[in-house]
């Protein structure tokens, strides 16, 4: 009989990843004072010297006491670095230092042009207050102005502003992207919108060498691919498939890729690290045959995948995939038995010491999950189907690797963009052999762009092929039922999924029973989950004010089906309706009621009194006052609110933000001082109502 030796020994490096990962949760959660893991460390240090000082009987015995004090110990270590890297912890952030009037600001990165401002991240430096001046800690978005047109600062550019920084706020409309946290985990708590002047640039320059280099390759690359690739589609996809540059890219167009399961073309990272350390595993697969080739070929792999991520931008989602693929190939070089588990959590574990926070971003979580699922699934899929012939054979096991991989990212991506791709095998099938040759050929540009005649020719190439790319997923998208739409599940059915999955995987490899009851447990436990919240769903009745910027947006939902007021353009622009709209009614699993229309100033809202004031009103007032449950103010509608109190006994006014500040501001100081209860949509975010 065979011994197999099981994965968690395998891999040790998956038993540390678990306890570490552990750490980051309790820390962020729990908020736990930095002493009491400094403590953990100090027991788990003794625990281990208590283990070691046992006769070798006793350890042998009670060899699993041994994991007692190591996973405390990378429990306590999850738990500091998630500690160190949180702003809320540095004395010097600009979190804890309200009192300023003057800030000066390093402009981290190149001005972004955005339809009314340019963007830029900046570095807070110093805080002025009078004679006082204090260095401080800290990132902020800074918005410029297009009134003067472009500002004079560029990245380095130091800036002393004199305007207040404004918290960064999500919208509060209910199951939209929280960018409040996304921002809080780069370290970024503050924005500001700044006029001429709102500031004012020092001479001297702050500039980082390596940072700077970074962006001389980016603006170089950019400038090649915009000389030779023609097209403004095309030339947008192309920047953004070589250097990961996406602000060129047409937003419909990313849509489409997005619901035909192909965005990952787009987004640089570890598709394309694995076409480069495929290709550069064949060109200097001669070495091998050469004494030293041994210890020669992982050096100039690993040296030439870094140069690529680098010389791409050097963006997060790429260096990622670069520690990736380098632990890969350390892994092989060292032992030949080293399992790609043991790879993938070392590498794991070396990317969240630098920034826990990466365990919370989607690109970093879709990456190794689509890793581990290819690596689990891809072999015995293609074995299913055994094919002889050679181009059968590259076909089927492009289809089983597709397979493998949307297999354990689906959950995930059902559970954070609500959609399914439909056509994903026939998509990645024909677009990723096409964008394969086209990263290929951008990089061939960029080396011969100094021969021009030979740049033109391949120039053309490409645009053709992105072209053909681009048109293939068009066409795919516009298939009515391309993407499966509106999919929403919580994060326990996605666990819940895992669990079904995993249990199925061990049943069908080691065929014993208890695996199949546990999946049919979990299939059970996800269909009752999923049956209630549809009868949930089916006996909801709310009302709810979006907080769309100055714009009105009311949905008035009984059960499954909602009736919307407010402005025509959210029923026009695809987009303000899904970033605003769609998250809430796809999270309440409901959709449109067009048997009738609003009208008038009174909402149906069931049996409760809900009155929509638009415009001027001046009421009379009447000896008994008129009863209503709730009263929106929309539109900076011209109404006093001593007048509206004469005539309505009304517990609750809701001010929408399609007001003014100034409006609200002024309704705002008249209800404190008639003691009257209100709802800033504006300031507390989409104002819900249970009826």
């Amino acid at each position: 009989m065979q011994y197999t030796i099981p994965l968690w020994k395998e891999a040790p490096f998956l038993r540390l990843l678990i306890p570490f990962i552990a750490g980051l949760f309790l820390q962020d959660y729990f908020h736990i004072p930095l002493y009491y893991w400094l403590i953990t460390i100090v027991v788990s240090a003794a625990l281990f010297l208590v283990f070691v000082s046992l006769s070798l009987k006793k350890k042998f015995t009670n060899y699993w006491l041994s994991g007692i004090p190591v996973n405390l110990f990378f429990v306590s270590l999850g738990a500091i670095i998630f500690f160190k890297h949180s702003g809320h912890n540095d004395p010097y952030s600009i979190l804890h230092n309200h009192t300023y009037n003057y800030i000066t600001l390093t402009l981290n990165e190149p001005l972004v042009e955005k339809s009314k401002s340019y963007k830029s991240e900046a570095a807070v430096e110093l805080l002025e207050n009078g004679s006082n001046t204090k260095a401080a800690t800290g990132n902020v978005i800074v918005y410029f102005s297009k009134d003067n047109g472009k500002p004079p600062v560029e990245y380095g550019s130091r800036i002393i502003v004199s305007k207040p920084l404004q918290p960064i706020k999500n919208s509060g409309n209910p199951g939209c992207f929280d960018y409040e946290r996304y921002c809080a985990f780069q370290q970024i708590f503050y924005q500001v919108f700044l006029k001429p002047g709102d500031y004012a640039v020092l001479e001297k320059r702050k500039k980082n060498s390596f940072q700077l280099f970074l962006i001389t390759i980016r603006e170089g690359v950019t400038g090649i691919l915009q000389k030779y690739i023609t097209g403004k589609k095309e030339a947008g996809l192309a920047e953004a498939l070589l250097i990961g540059y996406k602000q060129d890219l047409d937003k419909e167009l990313v849509q489409s890729y997005t619901n035909t399961g192909v965005v990952h073309v787009i987004a640089i990272s570890g598709l394309h690290l694995g076409i480069i350390y495929l290709l550069l595993t064949l060109l200097l697969k001669p070495l091998a045959s050469f004494k030293a080739g041994k210890y020669l070929t992982p050096v100039l792999v690993i040296i030439l995948l870094w140069l690529f991520a680098i010389a791409s931008g050097g963006s997060p989602s790429v260096l990622r995939s670069a520690v990736m693929f380098s632990c890969i190939v350390v892994g092989k070089a060292i032992s030949k038995n080293s399992t790609i588990y043991n790879t993938l959590a070392s590498s794991a574990l070396l990317l969240l010491c630098y920034n826990p926070f990466w365990l919370w971003d989607i690109g970093f979580q879709l990456s190794y999950t689509a890793v581990l699922s290819i690596v689990i699934f891809a072999n015995p899929i293609y074995n299913i189907f055994p094919v002889q012939n050679k181009l059968p054979v590259s076909i089927w096991r492009a289809a089983s690797v597709t397979i493998a991989a949307q297999i354990l990212t689906t959950p995930l991506s059902v559970y954070h963009f609500h959609q399914f791709p439909v056509f994903f095998l026939v998509t990645n099938i024909l677009v990723v052999p096409i964008s394969s040759i086209v990263l290929i050929g951008e990089i061939i540009l960029c080396g011969i762009s100094f021969i021009k005649p030979l740049a033109v020719v391949i120039g053309k190439l490409i645009t053709w092929m992105v072209w053909l790319m681009n048109t293939i997923i068009e066409r795919i998208d516009n298939i009515s039922f391309s993407p499966w739409d509106s999919l929403q599940i919580s994060a326990m059915q996605m666990w819940i999924l895992y669990m079904l999955t995993a249990a199925i995987t061990l049943w069908l490899i080691q065929k014993e029973k208890k695996y199949f009851f546990a999946g049919l447990c979990a299939l059970l436990a996800f269909v009752c989950l999923r049956t209630f919240s549809f009868y949930e769903a089916a006996h909801q009745k709310m009302l709810i004010v979006y907080n769309v910027p100055q714009m009105q947006a009311i949905d008035i939902v009984n059960g499954r089906r909602y009736k919307f007021t407010g402005n025509e353009e959210l029923l026009n622009d695809d987009f303000l309706k899904n970033f605003h709209l769609k998250p809430f009614r796809v999270l309440h699993r409901i959709s449109n009621d067009n048997s009738n229309e609003i009208t008038g100033n009174i909402l149906p809202v069931g049996n409760k009194k809900v009155i929509l004031i638009n415009n001027a009103v001046n009421y009379v007032p009447c000896p008994g006052k008129i009863k209503a449950d709730i009263i929106i103010l929309s539109r900076n509608a011209k109404v006093n609110i001593d007048n509206i109190i004469s005539v309505f006994d009304c517990p609750l006014f809701v001010f929408d933000s399609s007001n003014t500040d100034w409006k609200i501001e002024t309704w705002k100081k008249d209800c404190a001082r008639l003691h009257q209860k209100y709802f800033s949509v504006k300031d507390e975010g989409a104002f819900e109502y249970n009826y």
